[in-house]
């Protein structure tokens, strides 16, 4: 068997020998950063996906927060009609006379109903509602 060391000096042997084991370490070495560079890479990789879902979720809360929003500056710009209509009813009211009545409490006649929501069907949900387990309504 021919060794393509045994012919070379014992001193020249050594050298090769730690230079192949100081390449193997050094190898070794790299291997091992580089594994610990993939499990930092995976576990980016996992708080990135993560990320991305609590991103998708504030979207759609802020979506319904930029509904409820128009909503609401919608009913807002509704007032001052609804408030024009209220003071144009109280100005229609006919002013007390004077009289001379004992009765210590006057009886101001009051501004007439401007809307009626019959409140029968609000309280027939809300008792079936509450038989079904369900509080999501607001009272």
């Amino acid at each position: 068997m021919y060794r393509p060391t045994s012919n070379l000096p014992s001193h020249l042997r050594q050298s090769s020998l730690s230079t192949s084991s100081s390449q193997t370490s050094a190898l070794q070495q790299r291997i091992n950063e580089k594994r610990a560079e993939l499990e930092n890479l995976k576990q980016l990789r996992e708080l990135s996906a993560g990320l991305a879902g609590q991103m998708e979720q504030l979207e759609e809360k802020l979506s319904t927060l930029s509904d409820g929003t128009q909503a609401i500056a919608t009913v807002l710009s509704n007032w001052h009609t609804v408030l024009r209509a209220i003071h144009m009813a109280s100005a229609h009211i006919a002013k007390p006379q004077q009289e001379t009545d004992p009765d210590p409490e006057p009886h101001l006649p009051l501004p007439q109903t401007l809307v009626r929501i019959p409140m029968q069907h609000v309280d027939q949900s809300e008792t079936a509602q509450e038989d079904n387990g369900d509080d999501s309504t607001v009272k």
